[in-house]
């Protein structure tokens, strides 16, 4: 079993690569998506955890199983991403459930479930990083044979080269995934994904 991960520009890239994987035989209980909602773009079950999330404090729901994968995302917060709407054993990783309640915040948990899982913590943090400035990432425990075409769907559906992405985040001064630093907001995610486009 290997841990493969992918980082989208786009939700519906990462939600096409989520389908994909599936269809090729990976189980929906072994994948997970993590995608910043800092524009609202989700519009899930509404609690005060949601509305705490811009503060990066509180947790809205954690979900996956047997309700299906994409069709019961949840609404978290993780400190310095902010709010983001995730799905899977990572997230319920990262903040660890209890009876299917979520408890205490995802401070720098997403990086812990990361590593744990086996992606290295370099590239933990970029993932973290591109949630954090508005991507989307899919995380998924693949049987050592269907190792090479789930790696080809994260590739086929445009998953972004992480060596590029972290020089360009270090080019801009990034050192590391900071969970205390400030959540972006919609305007920043705006001004980052121009940046990309140029």
């Amino acid at each position: 079993m290997k841990t493969i991960t992918g980082l989208f520009d786009t939700y519906d890239d990462a939600n096409d690569a989520v389908g994909e994987l599936e269809a090729t035989g990976v189980p929906r209980s072994d994948i997970s998506i993590v995608a910043n909602n800092s524009t609202g773009w989700h519009k899930g079950e509404t609690s005060e955890a949601g509305e705490d999330a811009a503060t990066g404090a509180g947790v809205g729901a954690v979900v996956g199983g047997a309700g299906g994968l994409l069709t019961g995302l949840g609404l978290m917060a993780i400190p310095g991403v902010g709010p983001v709407v995730a799905a899977g054993w990572l997230a319920a990783t990262a903040v660890g459930a209890v009876g299917g309640a979520v408890v205490g915040g995802a401070a720098g948990g997403i990086i812990g479930a990361m590593t744990q899982s086996g992606v290295p913590e370099n590239d933990a943090h970029v993932y973290a990083e591109g949630v954090r400035r508005g991507g989307t990432m899919v995380t998924a425990k693949v049987e050592d044979n269907l190792v090479p075409n789930a790696e080809q769907i994260l590739k086929q559906y445009n998953s972004v080269d992480i060596a590029g992405r972290r020089k360009e985040y270090e080019a801009g001064g990034w050192t590391g995934f900071d969970p205390t630093a400030d959540v972006y907001t919609g305007d920043d995610l705006d001004r980052a994904k121009g940046r990309r486009d140029i």
